[in-house]
């Protein structure tokens, strides 16, 4: 596939699935109710004639506008499952687009309480959530935790609000700083959408340049390591060989066109018009300390070996590049409202997987750091899938996930986490897609940030 088509599939990817409208029709002799919330949100419930009990409140992923669609399960395969099984699927639009936690939270709560009001106590809630959903999911569960019996986060934002931009502007930083050195591009405080797609066009042009020679390469990968870009991170990719290194850099630069085109600044300047300046930085960072704690560390040092090109002397151009450093308020304010204590009361399962470019698995380190510390570690488990992309879970895997979760409430001890365990109910819940559930260990997030360590993020 030529790059050009690459990058605009990636592109297309990046925004379908964390906003996947969702349009089953309720199964037969359902009861389809839609609404509005005094928010302005809408909402969707679909509640089938033999209800189990059991209802999902359903927190989708960001939407960038300036469509907004109510949504209450992840994907109509996945919803038409869980109808037939007898789950009440709830879920609201959100009032707002973009990074709407503010808004999200409460109007998800809203949403429950109106299908109380209408069908009656659930003997059993749960809130799930895929991508930015994962992140809503996971505030409800902490500050809500008396209005659900349990969470289930799939390829969440689980490592807050401050940690992701943090790391959402260190590839970016090493891209301009290596690849457009003296360059004006803006990297933060964009004041208009304007602005930021004519950054993002002049940082593409960049590294479509660069792409073009191996030194050129090499640094892109290097600027994928800091984001933990895997070497295969979509569907469509074949899977390359542990060290086809070039093939692997092929699909990380797709990747890196897409982290740029649309979260590092379009997604960034939605997200500080509401914090109220840049809430990130990464003054006090040593890149070689956050290189090596890449997944992908060999890939760029083979790269720059290859290229006849020092790695060292660039991991110094970027540690002595002018830093960028961050509004406090800013920072005080997504904190506030999208950063994590680790404190569960109710049991989480996070599953992800293993080849996410956009929220790379990683995330979960940072999650179990938090919980860990917190001490509620006993409260959560964390599952991978083998398969590439974002939120690429197939509808067994995703009910596989639910099951478990159910069985720990039910049982009162997680029972079944493994990976056969979690297979085997896949295949039972839908044997006619694919179940690729496997041990793995991500490596450290690069720069964790929660609200029990807010001196951390360097």
């Amino acid at each position: 596939m030529r790059n050009g088509s690459r990058t605009t599939l990636a592109a297309a990817l990046l925004l379908a699935v964390t906003a996947l409208p969702t349009s089953a029709a309720a199964a037969p002799g359902a009861t389809h109710v839609d609404g509005q919330l005094p928010s302005g949100a809408t909402y969707l419930m679909d509640v089938p004639a033999g209800w189990n009990g059991t209802v999902l409140v359903f927190s989708h992923g960001y939407t960038p506008g300036p469509a907004n669609p109510a949504q209450n399960a992840p994907d109509d395969a996945t919803k038409a499952l869980l109808l037939q099984r007898g789950y009440a699927l709830i879920g609201s639009s959100y009032a707002t687009t973009g990074w709407a936690v503010t808004d999200a939270v409460p109007d998800q709560l809203a949403t429950l309480s109106v299908f109380t009001d209408r069908f009656g106590a659930p003997s059993r809630t749960i809130a799930w959530g895929r991508s930015y959903g994962g992140l809503v999911t996971t505030a409800i569960a902490e500050r809500h935790p008396e209005r659900i019996d349990g969470s289930l986060s799939l390829c969440g934002l689980v490592h807050g609000g401050v940690a992701n931009w943090n790391n959402t502007l260190d590839p970016v930083f090493a891209l301009k700083t290596l690849l457009a050195p003296g360059s004006a591009i803006p990297l933060v405080n964009l004041p208009d959408q304007q602005t930021a797609a004519d950054a993002a066009n002049a940082l593409t042009a960049a590294v479509d340049s660069a792409q073009s020679t191996p030194a050129g390469r090499a640094r892109i990968a290097l600027a994928a390591a800091l984001h933990n870009i895997p070497g295969w991170n979509d569907p469509a990719q074949p899977r390359p060989a542990p060290t086809d290194w070039d093939a692997q850099q092929a699909n990380q630069y797709t990747a890196v066109k897409g982290l740029v085109k649309f979260p590092a600044f379009s997604w960034r300047q939605e997200a500080e018009t509401r914090a109220g300046g840049n809430m990130s930085w990464n003054t006090g960072v040593d890149h070689a300390r956050l290189l090596g704690k890449s997944s992908v560390r060999k890939e760029v040092t083979e790269l720059y070996k290859k290229a006849g090109l020092s790695l060292r002397a660039d991991l110094a151009t970027l540690n002595r590049a002018p830093r960028i450093g961050a509004d406090p308020d800013a920072v005080a304010r997504m904190s506030r409202t999208s950063s994590f204590t680790g404190k569960l009361t109710k049991p989480q399962l996070s599953v992800h997987t293993i080849g996410d470019a956009l929220v790379p698995v990683q995330t979960e380190s940072a999650l179990k750091r938090a919980v860990t510390s917190a001490g509620s570690a006993s409260l959560l488990r964390q599952a991978y899938t083998d398969n590439a992309g974002h939120c690429t879970f197939s509808p067994a895997e995703q009910l596989s996930a639910l099951h478990t979760l159910e069985d720990r409430l039910t049982a009162g001890k997680w029972v079944g986490t493994d990976p056969d365990s979690l297979n085997s109910r896949a295949t039972k819940a839908d044997p006619t897609t694919p179940t690729r559930y496997v041990p793995y260990r991500p490596a450290p997030y690069p720069r964790p940030y929660d609200l029990a360590h807010p001196a951390d993020g360097r």
